[in-house]
């Protein structure tokens, strides 16, 4: 694992657990390539950049069929359970926070973003901005995943309100936007339609 400035790298947090409904079937099952899943091939870059931990949040259901598809992921992942996704990716962040030790800062990725990484990860972590939070920028367009510092882990952590919308919380926070000339960064998997223009 490399490190910089003696600090450890990110942990991740890949949001999972919605139900699909407009896809029609959990997209951390879909099919990236011959070799990979969605979940796979996220977790994989993710790995790649060296992040020590990385959380899974899913729904029950999802949990089940990871075991039933023997998806195999790496020992430092988490598959942690959210019991009512029905709140929104907001208590799963929480829920994904809760299970990382000794960190300070974090990537926070949906699963419908299957086109990440390590290099995105990397000018990502290495921009020297005192913000509270990154953004992956194209174009004037902001993309995924974002990075989140410690004041607005703790922030999040310490909020009592489960259903929050994440983009108007961090409004209350400083952002920097870093340049990245990949436009995969906007790219998301939400619909039949949207699995067959990209894959």
């Amino acid at each position: 694992m490399w490190q910089k400035s003696n600090k450890i790298l990110p942990s991740a947090i890949i949001l999972a657990a919605g139900k699909s409904e407009r896809m029609g079937m959990p997209k951390f099952a879909l099919k990236f390539n011959r070799y990979r899943t969605f979940i796979e091939e996220i977790v994989g870059q993710f790995t790649a950049f060296g992040c020590p931990q990385i959380i899974v949040v899913m729904n029950k259901e999802g949990r089940i069929l990871i075991d039933e598809m023997k998806i195999k992921l790496p020992e430092n992942v988490i598959i942690a359970n959210n019991p009512n996704p029905e709140l929104g990716r907001f208590l799963s962040i929480k829920i994904g926070l809760g299970f990382l030790e000794n960190t300070d800062t974090v990537f926070l990725h949906n699963i419908d973003n299957p086109f990440i990484n390590k290099d995105v990860l990397k000018l990502l972590f290495n921009n020297n901005d005192k913000a509270d939070y990154y953004v992956p920028v194209c174009n004037s367009r902001g993309g995924h995943p974002i990075l989140l510092k410690g004041n607005v882990i703790n922030k999040i952590r310490a909020c009592v309100e489960n259903d929050l919308n994440l983009n108007e919380y961090l409004k209350a926070f400083r952002k920097a936007m870093v340049e990245i000339s990949d436009t995969d960064i906007f790219i998301n998997i939400n619909t039949p339609e949207d699995y067959r223009e990209h894959f």
